[in-house]
């Protein structure tokens, strides 16, 4: 069994971009937490921030429960994910806390400033958390990490970085056999319907996660598909632990050329 940290800026994130990875991870029995660096507080022209906050992590909670994940909220505000000292260590202590093995998080360039702050923060906590000597200031601190954990980075929104353009993955898992859990998955975070119609223009958020599964597939000449980068920075593992433990078939190899569909 392998602890598996997904952590990514809001409800709903995780399963967008990383949902069918984390129950095909789940059925072949790894532990899966997933975090969210806010509980979606300005998501809603309903509810005010706390109670739009407190449904999010409700239904964050059940979607995770879905798969046998726990889920667990760090408990910022929504654009006020900050690359500073008290940041970094809060995110530190939350991967001391679950000690995990493979972390997913956010594209470090995507369209939003949480995204791209939360991908900054994970990446620095993974060095950071085997580090003894560096302090998260926690009352009662976890032990660091036995090691640097392996580090992959899920598509931005739509596969696109802010000017449109694909930012093509290193591999595509083979999502098909579990794409019902997700749409299950993303089925809980009912509230986000309405405000995603009001907001991003949506019409219907589960017709527009398809429609980007299709086009992560469509790197790898599949239906429906996840895509994810290793991050190759020194000194991270390099070893492809994500792609092992999906095992035989699942994680494809981009084909260059497609990727162009919807």
């Amino acid at each position: 069994m392998t602890r598996i940290l997904a952590i990514h800026a809001h409800p709903d994130d995780v399963e967008f971009l990383a949902g069918g990875t984390l129950a095909l991870l789940a059925a072949r029995g790894h532990a899966i937490t997933i975090v969210t660096m806010t509980p979606g507080d300005c998501g809603s022209t309903e509810y005010p921030a706390e109670e739009i906050a407190s449904i999010r992590r409700r239904e964050a909670g059940t979607a995770a429960a879905l798969i046998g994940a726990t889920y667990r909220c760090a408990e910022f505000r929504d654009l006020s994910i900050f690359n500073d000292h008290e940041s970094r260590r809060r995110v530190t202590e939350i991967l001391r806390e679950f000690q995990p093995e493979l972390v997913l998080t956010s594209s470090p360039v995507d369209y939003l400033c949480d995204h791209e702050t939360t991908s900054m923060l994970v990446r620095d906590a993974c060095f950071a958390a085997p580090a003894p000597n560096y302090s998260t200031g926690a009352l009662q601190p976890n032990p660091p990490l036995p090691a640097i954990p392996h580090l992959y980075f899920m598509d931005p929104a739509g596969g696109v970085d802010r000017e449109g353009n694909p930012i093509v993955p290193d591999f595509v898992v083979n999502v098909e056999s579990v794409f019902e859990t997700k749409k299950r998955m993303l089925a809980e975070h009912r509230s986000q319907r309405e405000w995603l119609m009001k907001h991003h223009g949506v019409d219907d958020y589960m017709i527009l996660m398809e429609e980007w599964t299709r086009r992560a597939g469509s790197h790898a000449g599949i239906p429906l598909g996840e895509g994810f980068r290793r991050y190759k920075g020194h000194p991270y593992p390099q070893t492809p632990l994500l792609e092992e433990l999906l095992g035989p078939g699942l994680a494809l190899p981009v084909r260059r050329g497609l990727g162009a569909g919807t």
